[in-house]
């Protein structure tokens, strides 16, 4: 049997539209989830909506639209962004299906009631709106969160708790251990620094008088499943979880634990704190690696609707093409701390390593190439060749292991730059009237560069990385070619 891959995203909220961040985070697991289909491995990759809570019945009233026609709505820009980048995900959950989603969070509710971790209590506290959560005096920064600038509400209820606070020192020690792994450094320290003090039990519903917009608690139609509670569980809903078909069982059994959940760093402590005391309490294996990314600001200041900077996704993929984002936000972007986005600096990309780059050197050698070779010939690679491949493959590996995207695409550039210098100091343009076979040689030898190009840009570029393959005649699914056949094709990157 294949070795198995299950990597998720976020859930994205659907108060508002789509920005570059999110476009930012479903990129980077695409990247992964097409690596790992490339070594053979059976993937699953999940991404979705989280559609529940304050916030989304407020947009929608704010709005004029019933809620359900608000998600339904707004749902679909989020499927369209990922349809725009190229996403290879393998499931779309909507925290609203009835269907998939709300058995499987009814039934971890009824697992962590069973383990003796739901219990009601009065509360008064500060409630942020924005996070969908309450929060601390100490969380605050004069008084406001410090994220979305706003002071909380102060909310006084009987809410159903969680009892977060029985598995403090077991999700530290997976954490230690790296059992439940965090990645980078900076994101497990974060979290350990909070759970030295030990974790506080955590409000799980709100009373449905107040919110009726989400999941029912099971066995109580007063209260609403607080939307952390709810939309944590989708990871698990989108396999089976709560389901008792076969397909179902069968499809939890092979997929649980995920390999790898990609998140942003504003939501770490949900992950990493209350997401595994549920699994502890449930008795669901830890997820094995959660992967962090921080925020994409821009020129320096952070995307906001106010200062009318928000970049959208769509607009830049319209002019530039979705591989031309993608590279941008893959090799600009640090994977896992926060970047800065400007158009200039994007050109710029576009122009160095793209239009003038790959696309100029792909051009060079297949034009030349097909202009004077007719049929098919052999792929070629000299003892310096050959080394300078294997050891961009080695360095490329190394860097996706680590989810340095940036840094296995400088390897990748490398070996492109290795290309372009080979064609100019060989003069290939002038060997076909003054040494007709060393320039066959040169072509199979630049065409085997290309080829392995091809091969890395896959989970990157991969609409380049087929195109730079129709060109040299061979499939990528071969992973080594036996023949190429060249055929022109239109420019990659042209310039705009």
């Amino acid at each position: 049997m294949k070795k198995k891959f299950y990597i998720t995203t976020a859930i994205d909220y659907v108060n508002a539209s789509p920005h570059l961040g999110h476009a930012f985070e479903k990129v980077q697991a695409d990247v992964l989830a097409r690596y790992h289909r490339a070594l053979g491995e059976e993937v699953f990759f999940l991404t979705g909506t989280d559609e529940h809570g304050a916030k989304i019945a407020r947009a929608a009233e704010d709005a004029g639209i019933p809620v359900k026609k608000f998600v339904d709505k707004n749902a679909k820009v989020f499927q369209g962004l990922v349809k725009a980048l190229n996403i290879s995900n393998d499931y779309f959950i909507r925290t609203s299906d009835k269907e998939v989603h709300w058995p499987g969070a009814q039934k971890m509710w009824k697992a962590l009631a069973d383990s003796g971790d739901i219990y009601k209590k009065q509360y008064k506290g500060l409630y942020c709106v924005g996070h969908e959560a309450f929060v601390t005096r100490k969380d605050l920064v004069d008084g406001k969160c410090a994220l979305h600038k706003k002071e909380p509400e102060i909310i006084e209820e009987e809410n159903y708790f969680f009892r977060l606070s029985k598995y403090s020192k077991q999700i530290e020690s997976a954490i230690k251990s790296d059992k439940f792994r965090i990645v980078p450094s900076a994101s497990k320290n974060e979290i350990l620094r909070l759970l030295e003090s030990g974790l506080e039990d955590v409000s799980f519903s709100r009373p449905s008088k107040d919110l009726s917009w989400g999941v029912p608690v099971p066995g109580d139609s007063e209260h609403t499943m607080y939307v952390w509670s709810d939309a944590l569980v989708n990871y698990l809903s989108a396999i089976g979880y709560g389901h008792s078909d076969a397909k179902s069982r069968s499809n939890l059994k092979r997929y649980w634990p995920a390999d790898v959940q990609v998140i942003g760093k504003d939501i770490l402590r949900f992950h990493a704190a209350i997401w595994p005391g549920m699994l502890l309490s449930a008795e669901k294996p830890l997820p094995k690696i959660l992967f962090v990314h921080g925020f994409i600001s821009v020129g320096g200041e952070k995307m906001s609707k106010s200062l009318g900077n928000v970049i959208d996704p769509f607009s830049l993929i319209e002019k530039y093409g979705t591989d031309a984002v993608r590279y941008h936000l893959l090799r600009e972007i640090p994977p896992t701390n926060d970047g800065d986005f400007t158009y200039e600096k994007f050109e710029e990309r576009y122009k160095s390593d793209l239009a003038k780059g790959l696309g100029n050197f792909t051009a060079r050698v297949v034009n030349l190439g097909a202009r004077h070779i007719m049929g098919s010939f052999a792929p070629r690679e000299n003892r310096k060749t050959k080394k300078e491949i294997e050891e961009t493959w080695i360095h490329y590996r190394k860097s996706m292991e680590e989810f340095r995207f940036d840094e296995a695409l400088q390897a990748v550039w490398g070996l492109t730059s290795y290309g372009d210098k080979f064609v100019d100091e060989s003069k290939l343009w002038e060997l076909p009237q003054k040494d007709r076979k060393k320039f066959n040689l040169y072509i199979a030898e630049l065409c085997t560069i290309l080829a392995n190009i091809a091969l890395l840009l896959q989970p990157f570029l991969p609409e380049t990385s087929q195109a730079i393959a129709k060109q040299l005649g061979i499939k990528l699914e071969d992973k080594k070619p036996r023949k190429f056949k060249l055929k022109k094709g239109e420019s990659l990157f042209p310039m705009v």
